[in-house]
């Protein structure tokens, strides 16, 4: 038990610190101090009196900036418990005095620690903190590499419609090298055939050659792409397919960090649909599997769990999904269910048994993935590589089917 309670209300440039005893009175004056070493330090001072045995310190998860301080008193010794905000509001609204301070808000954070009633946020360890870290990277990179191609697309719809044509995707290897070379059909139609043909040989490894060149300038000589304002289009274009070269590097250079990171973590990939990427993102939002104790708890919290719907003493669970979990591991579980139902027997299976009972494509694949959720639970809490006949008896099975 403890008999010192330290509620610390996060900012970005400043925190604010209260202490309290078991009976809710404050022992010392609250300490306003700011995210930096010498504010750090300035805690340190004010905790010197109190026994580290006895004292338990409350952070709330407000964004990342709790991280910095959170670690500098885990390194110093300290008990922390990082509690979700929502926890905190809840006791923050049967306050009386409607009044909104940082020193209201760290009182009720020591209070929140007091009265014990609340679930304390589980770290991961720190491979599984970097693989969320970057698997969020670069989903943020892949959003970036759409928007910059759709921007492209754009601009080829006004200056050369003709050129998408020629190519079963302008973002190959020898239609963006192309286009770097001539960003607009004059520039092509008045390159030469031979500097062409080498260029297309080269980028596309002899697939195209001088049937596709004499196609490019032939539709380049009559493109109706427009010349109003074509100046301003051609840099843009240039800039956005530059743009497109740097990042998708950075994607290379991060499946690499990511691949590196995954080694000590290989089991996931027994899992049908899941590769490096994949995995490196189900694990990361996952974190430490043991919070969640049946696979219906990591279903809620990648937010596939139904919704409920109720209304006086009428209780329904036929709604949609709550999707009120973290959209990453819906995104990953999503991505590795389509592929499970595409490559898997047993998956497809499972995905062409929804169909034909009338299930919508969308509604068929979110089975499986609740599946395939499952599946993950069972591989990660075992420590066991997956086996449908050992993880998933008949009886579990049928459980799953609608």
């Amino acid at each position: 038990m403890y008999s010192s309670f330290v509620g610390i209300d996060i900012g970005k440039w400043n925190h604010q610190a209260a202490f309290l005893e078991v009976s809710g009175k404050e022992t010392a004056r609250s300490l306003a101090f700011q995210n930096t070493s010498e504010g750090f330090q300035s805690l340190s001072k004010s905790l010197a009196p109190f026994d580290k045995g006895q004292t338990v310190i409350g952070l709330e998860a407000t964004g990342h900036y709790w991280l910095a301080l959170f670690s500098f008193l885990v390194d110093n010794g300290w008990t922390v418990k990082v509690i979700n905000p929502m926890q905190s509001d809840a006791l923050r609204k049967m306050n009386i005095r409607k009044a909104k301070t940082d020193r209201k808000d760290c009182v009720v954070i020591a209070d929140v620690l007091r009265f014990g009633r609340y679930t304390e946020t589980v770290l991961p360890d720190e491979d599984l903190l970097q693989l969320r870290e970057l698997s969020r990277c670069r989903v943020a990179h892949v959003e970036l590499l759409g928007d910059l191609k759709r921007r492209v697309l754009g601009i080829l719809d006004r200056v050369f419609p003709e050129f998408a044509s020629c190519f079963s995707t302008v973002f190959g290897a020898a239609p963006t090298e192309l286009l770097q070379e001539c960003t607009d059909p004059e520039e092509l139609a008045d390159y030469d055939i031979d500097k062409l043909i080498k260029l297309l040989e080269k980028e596309s490894r002899g697939r195209h050659s001088r049937e596709k060149a004499e196609e490019l300038k032939a539709k380049a000589s009559r493109s109706v792409g427009t010349r109003f304002g074509r100046d301003a289009l051609k840099f843009e274009l240039k800039m956005l397919l530059e743009q497109l070269d740097f990042i998708k590097s950075q994607v290379k250079e991060l499946d690499k960090f990511l691949k590196k990171l995954m080694k000590n973590h290989e089991l996931i990939y027994t899992i049908p649909g899941i590769s490096v990427t994949l995995g490196s993102a189900i694990l990361g939002e996952i974190g430490d599997v043991k919070r969640f104790g049946t696979p219906q708890q990591l279903q809620a919290f990648a937010g596939m769990d139904p919704s409920v719907m109720q209304s006086g003493n009428f209780q329904g669970t036929q709604g949609k999904m709550s999707k009120r979990g973290s959209p990453y591991l819906r995104r990953a579980v999503y991505l590795a269910a389509n592929a499970a139902r595409r490559f898997d027997p047993v998956f497809k299976e499972f995905y062409d048994r929804m169909i034909a009972r009338g299930k919508h494509p969308k509604q068929a694949l979110a089975a499986v993935g609740t599946k395939l959720l499952r599946v993950i639970h069972a591989v990660m809490t075992s420590q066991k590589p997956y086996n449908p006949q050992k993880l998933l008896p008949p009886a579990a099975i049928s459980q799953l089917i609608p």
